[in-house]
């Protein structure tokens, strides 16, 4: 879930080498040397609550806004840091699960953090129960049960699942953005009608990261401002300024023009018409994102596994990742997207048209298709 203070996501961007320090004046705009000015598109966005946002967006400033009780290292996938927690563990019962909070963090708003306010925003991601909340309430949290399954005493948190799981998998689903950790006092003295402060949290932040939510305009902008005490150092930008441009040839012209420093939303074509320019860089890393085809199964014969393992025989991947696409995306032939937990990384399928028209023959399935009126 942590970022580090230079506000990195993973995908691929282009960036202006005003912000590498190598491109002369001359040739581009001048952003402000402290702030990191983005294009990317963010109408996705339905809330900056971190126990309601759920789309690429949302999390994207989450991550830099707030902090869980687990981190994933940026730097080695699947090892796990500590965060607000300094250590954790796991009782022989199996169901018991205790962590011991960081000492002398605070929250943006100045009031300390405790094992209480743990304790109650995962209360609260039950309670409210939005998009992302299955993946705690998972392990037997109900909005019943939650306040006495989860605890909180001096300095440590408490929590019992319903029955014993991979702690791994428990720690995992922890860094997730929805196990974010949120200022209970700030939340509450917001909250309206018993909403839990949801209404507030949508446009306003409440957590111990490295930024602050100055401002947000839905389809247009957020800035996000740099805490100097926060408590994993002081970020190096002191303001990053994100801009909603969803279109890849207006982020070109103005990367190219020095007006942004990160391009998010390049298409192939342009990142392949920038490479070679001395005065920017693409940056690129894996994208927490898959693309798939689906088949109906409602359609009887596509519920066939004859005919789905025949389209997986008909497909040119290799083809599409290094045409169509450019080099920007991978074959990858598994659910889960490369990094994750339990991500499988085999690609056994390749382009057969034979073998694919032969499955299909098996399959007793005629094309095209009747579908049903």
């Amino acid at each position: 879930m942590f970022l580090d203070p230079t506000f990195r996501r993973a995908g691929a961007a282009a960036l202006t080498a005003l912000m590498l320090g190598t491109a002369p004046a001359a040739l581009l705009a001048e952003t402000p040397p402290d702030t990191l000015v983005i294009a990317d598109a963010i109408d996705d966005i339905v809330s900056l609550d971190p126990h309601e946002a759920f789309e690429f967006s949302g999390t994207d400033v989450i991550n830099n806004i707030y902090n869980g009780l687990i981190e994933l290292d940026p730097t080695k996938p699947g090892e796990l840091l500590p965060g607000l927690a300094e250590s954790w563990s796991v009782a022989d019962d199996g169901v018991t699960y205790t962590f011991k909070m960081k000492p002398g963090i605070t929250f943006a708003s100045g009031n300390p953090l405790r094992a209480e306010d743990a304790a109650w925003s995962l209360q609260r991601i039950v309670k409210l129960n939005k998009n992302p909340a299955f993946i705690i309430t998972q392990f037997g949290f109900s909005p019943e049960n939650v306040d006495q399954m989860i605890t909180a005493e001096g300095d440590t948190l408490t929590l019992i699942t319903d029955k014993p799981y991979a702690p791994t998998f428990l720690y995992n689903c922890l860094t997730a953005q929805v196990g974010a950790i949120v200022d209970k006092e700030t939340v509450m003295a917001n909250e309206v009608n018993g909403d839990l402060g949801n209404e507030w949290m949508k446009q306003n932040s409440a957590g111990t990261g490295p930024y602050v939510l100055r401002s947000y305009k839905p389809n247009e902008s957020y800035v996000l401002d740099a805490r100097e005490d926060y408590w994993g150092g002081a970020p190096v930008l002191k303001r990053v300024f994100m801009r909603h441009i969803p279109e890849a040839a207006t982020q070109r012209l103005l990367l190219e023009k020095g007006d942004i420093d990160i391009a998010r939303e390049m298409s192939t074509v342009d990142i392949e018409g920038i490479t070679g320019n001395a005065d920017l860089k693409v940056e690129e890393s894996v994208g927490g994102q898959i693309y798939y085809i689906s088949m109906n199964q409602k359609v009887e014969a596509l519920t066939n596994p004859k005919v789905l393992d025949a389209m997986r025989w008909a497909i040119d991947y290799e083809g599409m990742a290094s045409t169509l696409l450019k080099g920007q995306q991978k074959v990858h032939q598994a659910f889960l997207p490369s990094g994750y937990l339990g991500a499988l990384d085999d690609t056994p399928y390749s382009l057969d048209i034979e073998k694919a028209k032969a499955l299909l023959a098996e399959s007793g399935v005629a094309l095209p298709l009747k579908y049903p009126s």
